[in-house]
């Protein structure tokens, strides 16, 4: 041994030797390197230190924004319902099962993750993830369809990120919890929108997969915002006209060819830069828009809601991001790979490769190879038994109704008064691409305002194009208003029931004579106005369903005369120079006589006339009249003359008007001229007093309560609880009236007075004389119905008799009809009677039980006793 240790210490001595011999050579190899070359390297090496400080300098550390918790530390457990706290042997046997099936899954496919099967609740106890699911339909209409439950589990939860991306949560939270403190990760947003979509009747699935960073985080800055994609317009083709037979040819062109192809050619040019200009914009913007790479592209862990096609007419598969409630196609790129789905009845792992992402998979779960499942039989509809019903069951045998028995134990999921609310604490915003969504809960805001869209022209979103704000509740029934902040245009959207029966108001500015466009519910005002467009020197007006057919004003207005004194546009109104009218087609006239359009200038007295065209014309007449005054200079009166009124007939033969019709015709249009300038004047007055409405409607916004929400209408919640306590009072009378059987005959003695042997003797046997005398009297009204109606049936049957030779087949119906329904009711009222007898007897018994019984009546019992 002492020789073996010699060895051994001899050659680790000549390892050190040799090591430190070439440590040597290399220090003097080293001095002997020229001076340049070791300047040269200590340059290289101080440029390599200065790169790596500013490549360490550029580097900056984002503070992520506080992220809401919801851990199990921040849950109240207290109030939980038992079956949350504990399990049932149905559960954990439920739960040996899952824990086979994933040791055999581990075993055969040692490369794949874990499967999330049975994760902690908020109690700290494992549940099966198919028994977290809980079917329910909600009591809201709203939340029937895929769409609105999608929309309302993303505004009414707040995001909460994984605790590690990588990986599925270690705690699967109950919905009731999640609705409680509306708080949850994508697993528990996914949970409820499932249990939802599966208690409206969708195939619905929660999904474990992999999904891309935007889709894990809930960002949306890279997403166009539904709002404000426009509707595709479709185009109609515009049918071509068949040349007609005798057509006029058009004259010939005499440009130059050459000139024209050059012109094409040169616009082309300028077509084909503008495009290439276009292109490098559009692909700089996508390159500035771009995500950047994603170091852990495939491996973040999300979950997502499957629809599978079949129930409630979905035509086919798709996917329901349960962070947005937007839907995707189960091609979408942003959905990466799928490991396992549930549902309430079943567990199944994915089977396929997911190379390609989700475009090649198939969703056929009753394929084996494709999809393994992991309880049998539950391809067949469920039972959910109660837990007195579940002990007859096997536990062996019976393994598919373990998840059904399960669930059942678990409470529906209600979501009370936060309904309404929608969003957490009542507000949400959502930052999306070149926008930003606001959304406020009803009657949250005081001007009515639910939800605000401001679009902006970059990417950094400091540049605002215009607003959107919709409402709800209003009492002036504003729903919408659009600010468009390139042109500084408002609009302003009603819904039916504006007192000024308002549909569209356009400004700049609320200050009247400016430019502003009115569109009225026409069928809510008399004179059938639409629209109404003002400028600050004309004022346009078009009308529909008119008893004198007018479709269209138009007033023309000069300056207003300056006055000395203070005037209002109401005292000073703007002179009217030109006022112009249409008409539409009265088919109760000829086209010759109706007129079409019928201008008044003021300021020229002049007034022009043009009439329909005929159907067989190409023109139509045309008539001027010279509006002058009706006296001269003198007094004297002024005749009608031919060159007050110039004409273009048609058809000067068939229509020769004589100036008698000339001068009622002008007379009559002097009259419709003055009237003209009223309702332009009235049109005026009107514009201004919409002004002032709707200065008074802003400054106030009222908000309207309806009659059925009695949780904020205090009138008639009162009024409704007065109507409640009211019946209820009525409601106690009447039973104590009919309960009191000895109340009239005690009301014939003194209140208060107490009852001796004598007056008690009496009151009993009134009381039971009265009840004897009823049943009586019931009985004899009995009998006595039922006499009246064997007489009137002998009766009949002995007109039948002396009448059956000459009756019509008609009559003997009517007869025949008349014996069945008599013999019915005469049956009926021998049962009646039959009854009473049998009942009357036993009823008395029982009353005089009650009377001796009766703690008023104590000497009746003094007497028995």
């Amino acid at each position: 041994m002492e020789v073996l240790r010699e060895k051994v210490e001899e050659e680790e001595e000549a390892e050190r030797e040799e090591a430190a011999e070439r440590a040597e050579w290399a220090r003097m190899e080293k001095m002997m390197r020229p001076v340049e070359v070791r300047k040269e390297e200590n340059t290289l090496k101080q440029e390599t230190l200065r790169d790596l400080e500013k490549k360490l300098s550029e580097i900056q550390i984002t503070v992520s924004a506080e992220l809401p918790a919801f851990t199990k530390d921040t849950i109240d457990i207290s109030k939980l319902p038992v079956s949350y706290k504990t399990n049932t042997p149905k559960e954990e046997h439920l739960l040996q099962v899952a824990d086979n099936f994933s040791c055999q899954y581990s075993h055969l496919c040692p490369d794949r993750v874990p499967l999330f099967l049975h994760p902690l609740n908020e109690c700290e106890v494992p549940k099966f993830v198919s028994t977290t699911l809980r079917p329910t339909l909600m009591p809201y209409p709203e939340l029937y369809n895929w769409d609105s439950c999608a929309q309302f589990v993303s505004d009414f939860l707040t995001m909460v990120p994984l605790p590690d991306p990588l990986k599925p949560p270690s705690h699967l939270y109950s919905s009731t919890t999640v609705l409680k403190y509306q708080k949850g990760n994508c697993f528990d947003f996914s949970t409820l929108l499932c249990s939802m979509l599966i208690g409206s009747g969708y195939d619905a699935y929660c999904v474990n997969g992999y999904g891309s960073l935007d889709l894990c985080h809930m960002d949306l800055t890279r997403e166009v915002c539904p709002l404000t994609v426009k509707p595709k317009e479709t185009i109609k083709k515009e049918e071509k006209v068949l040349p007609k037979k005798y057509t006029i040819k058009p004259p010939r062109d005499l440009c130059s060819r050459f000139e024209q192809e050059q012109e094409v050619k040169k616009q082309q040019e300028i077509r084909a830069q503008e495009k290439k200009r276009l292109r490098e914009e559009e692909e700089r913007l996508m390159e500035a828009e771009k995500a950047k790479p994603d170091a852990l592209h495939g491996l973040r862990v999300h979950s997502w809601v499957l629809v599978l096609s079949g129930k409630r007419e979905v035509p086919e598969n798709f996917f329901i991001d349960p962070f947005t409630g937007h839907s995707y196609s189960t091609q979408d790129e942003h959905f990466l790979g799928i490991e396992s789905l549930w549902n309430h009845k079943n567990y199944w792992i994915n089977m396929q490769d997911c190379w390609n992402c989700c475009k090649d998979l198939i969703f056929d779960l009753g394929d084996p190879v494709r999809w393994e499942y992991m309880l049998l039989g539950t391809d067949k509809s469920q039972l959910s038994l109660t837990e007195e019903d579940d002990s007859g069951i096997n536990d062996e045998d019976d393994v598919e109704n373990l998840v059904s028995l399960s669930s059942s134990r678990r409470p529906q999921l209600t979501v009370s008064t936060a309904f309404e609310t929608r969003c957490p604490n009542g507000k949400k915003v959502i930052q999306y691409k070149r926008a930003k969504l606001e959304k406020w809960a009803p009657y949250l805001n005081s001007n009515g305002l639910v939800s605000r869209l401001t679009t902006y022209e970059d990417l950094q979103c400091t540049n605002i194009l215009e607003i959107k704000e919709w409402y709800q509740n209003r009492e002036d029934m504003l729903e919408l208003k659009h600010i468009n902040k390139t042109t500084d245009l408002k609009t302003d959207y009603f819904k039916p029931g504006h007192p000024q029966a308002l549909r569209v108001h356009s400004y700049k500015s609320m200050q009247p004579e400016m430019d502003r466009v009115i569109e009225f519910y026409e069928t809510a005002r008399v004179d059938g106005l639409m629209k109404r467009e003002e400028t600050p020197r004309t004022m346009t007006e078009y009308y529909q369903g008119r008893p004198d057919f007018l479709s269209y004003r138009h007033a023309s207005f000069g300056p207003r005369v300056k006055k000395l004194t203070l005037s209002s546009a109401e005292s000073n109104p703007r002179p009217i120079v030109k006022i112009t009218e249409r008409f539409f087609r009265n088919p109760a006239k000829p086209a010759e006589e109706d007129v079409a359009e019928r201008v008044f200038l003021v300021a020229e007295e002049r007034i022009q006339l043009r009439y329909h065209c005929r159907e067989d014309h190409i023109t139509a007449s045309k008539r001027e009249f010279l509006r002058r005054t009706e006296v001269d200079s003198k007094g004297n009166k002024i005749i009608m003359t031919p060159d007050m009124c110039i004409s273009f007939e048609v058809e000067p033969m068939e229509h020769t008007k004589k100036l008698l019709y000339q001068y009622e015709a002008m007379m009559h249009l002097k009259r419709e001229e003055k009237l003209s300038r009223h309702q332009v004047w009235e049109s005026e007055l009107e514009v201004l007093e919409i002004l002032k409405l709707r200065e008074e409607e802003e400054a106030a916004h009222t908000l309207t309560i309806s009659i059925y929400d009695t949780k904020r209408n205090e009138k008639s919640k009162e009024y409704r609880e007065a109507m409640e306590r009211m019946m209820h009072e009525e409601h106690l009378r009447q039973v104590e009236t009919q309960l009191d059987y000895l109340a009239p005959f005690l009301a014939q003695l003194p209140p208060g007075e107490k009852l001796t042997r004598w007056q008690a003797v009496r009151l009993k046997d009134e009381c039971l004389s009265d009840f004897k005398q009823r049943l009586i009297n019931k009985a004899n009204l009995i009998q006595a119905r039922f006499e009246k109606e064997t007489q009137e049936l002998q009766k009949k049957q002995q007109w039948y008799q002396e009448n059956q030779v000459t009756l019509t087949p008609e009559d003997e119906d009517l007869y025949l009809s008349y014996c069945s329904q008599a013999m019915f009711r005469i049956r009926i009222l021998e049962q009646r009677l039959n009854r009473h007898k049998e009942l009357a007897p036993l009823k008395y018994l029982a009353l005089e039980e009650k009377l001796y019984k009766d703690p008023r009546l104590g000497e009746l019992q003094k007497i028995f006793a």
